[in-house]
């Protein structure tokens, strides 16, 4: 993160003064303020300034991880903007088709990845409750026995930690009723049987930690004795945080992980380093798409400006980041609802949606389109895909790499 002097700390911090002052005595919001004096929320400060910095080495990016083709075909399910798609093509998958229902997430995987062969809206339902028109779309491009792999995170909200603080136990609204949801609930047995019917060499199962937790893993051991049943082995259910992985953000994720082929999938190595948000998170966002940020109100701006490196602003309920640890987990909020994204560490604002990218380890060149509220959707929902990638390399060297050894 770049270091600011003490001199333009103390000017900038007069000039947050003034823009405060001239708001109120003229009955505006900051933002005009800001506009009237030719500045914008980018060069607003906190009272406490500067006064940690990240040191460290930057974190790998996506690109780092990039190897030769390796010949496995991948097949996604509840793609999304396709964090998990990016790491496996990253360590040189083949990308065979993706099914994603939701259309705008659709547009995002065909703007940036228009080889792809994606099945959603407007062409397909890309809904995998829909196992039969799911299994004949794939009929036609991979034959059962598939010798490739298969990922798929059902949608997690039924599970989700975060949604289940967010109502009380006894309200309509509560979340967490996991396989009683009428839709999401079930997905996970579609996935399995989907799994099932193509026999794929290997497949990936990802979802939020609730998963192992709900029914005391009654409901995820089902899923996993009846593919133990199908002939997979089937390794121990593995939550993973992407601090530990080159992520400079902590995010926790489960894991599931099955071979057919008698090699015992293994996972990637913890990095003896975690990444401090400030390794990603500068004062300039540079010519980058979705780098709109949030016109937050006067009141708002003063509260922020007060909070201290890792403090929650209670009203907001938003906290600022510490450049020197990994953020705090990026959450599929927006700017118009749904949830906010955290404070910047030097900027009293919240990061806009190329920040939340960068913090998620997706590619500056990647672009997530619709408004900024369903952009926000699409990086919170995703996994990481630096996590990906070193998941996708770990599976290729004791999955598949060890069945050619064995067949040499």
């Amino acid at each position: 993160m770049q270091r600011i002097d003490n001199t333009e700390t103390m000017m900038r911090l007069d000039m947050l003064q003034r823009i405060i002052r001239f708001a109120k005595k003229e009955g505006i919001e900051i933002s005009d303020s800001l506009r009237h004096h030719g500045y914008t929320f980018d060069d607003l400060i906190y009272e406490i300034s500067h006064e940690k910095q990240w040191n460290g080495p930057k974190p790998k990016l996506l690109s780092d991880y990039k190897k030769e083709h390796s010949g496995i075909p991948l097949v996604s399910f509840f793609t999304g903007c396709g964090g998990i798609d990016l790491g496996f093509e990253a360590a040189g998958y083949e990308h065979v088709a993706a099914f994603e229902f939701n259309e705008l997430f659709c547009k995002t995987l065909r703007k940036n990845r228009p080889d792809w062969k994606v099945f959603g809206p407007p062409t397909h339902s890309g809904d995998v409750s829909n196992v039969r028109e799911v299994i004949e779309s794939l009929e036609n491009i991979i034959p059962v026995n598939f010798e490739g792999m298969f990922v798929g995170g059902p949608p997690c909200q039924p599970f989700s930690i975060a949604s289940n603080q967010r109502f009380s136990k006894s309200c309509n609204n509560f979340k967490r009723v996991g396989f009683e949801h009428e839709t999401n609930g079930n997905l996970l047995f579609d996935y399995v049987k989907i799994i099932k019917h193509f026999n794929p060499a290997c497949f990936l199962i990802e979802n939020v930690p609730g998963l192992r937790d709900l029914d005391s893993g009654e409901q995820l051991s089902e899923a996993i004795r009846d593919l133990e049943e199908s002939g997979y082995f089937v390794d121990k259910p593995k939550v993973l945080n992407a601090a530990d992985y080159g992520v400079p953000q902590f995010r926790e994720r489960l894991f599931v992980i099955g071979s057919r082929n008698g090699n015992f999938p293994i996972y990637p190595t913890p990095s003896n380093i975690r990444y401090g948000a400030g390794s990603v998170l500068g004062r300039n966002q540079g010519n980058a798409k979705n780098t709109e940020t949030r016109m937050h109100k006067l009141d708002s701006i003063q509260r922020y400006c007060k909070l201290d490196y890792g403090q929650r602003d209670q009203l907001g309920r938003v906290d600022r980041l510490d450049p020197c640890i990994p953020s705090k987990t990026v959450i599929a909020g927006g700017t118009n609802g749904g949830g906010r994204s955290h404070l910047h560490p030097e900027i009293p604002r919240t990061l806009s949606v190329r920040e939340c990218a960068r913090l998620q380890t997706f590619p500056d060149d990647y672009v997530f389109v619709g408004s900024t509220a369903r952009q926000f959707t699409q990086v919170g929902n995703a996994v990481p895909p630096v996590l990906a990638a070193q998941l996708a390399l770990a599976i290729s060297s004791s999955v598949f790499q060890a069945k050619k050894a064995k067949t040499a």
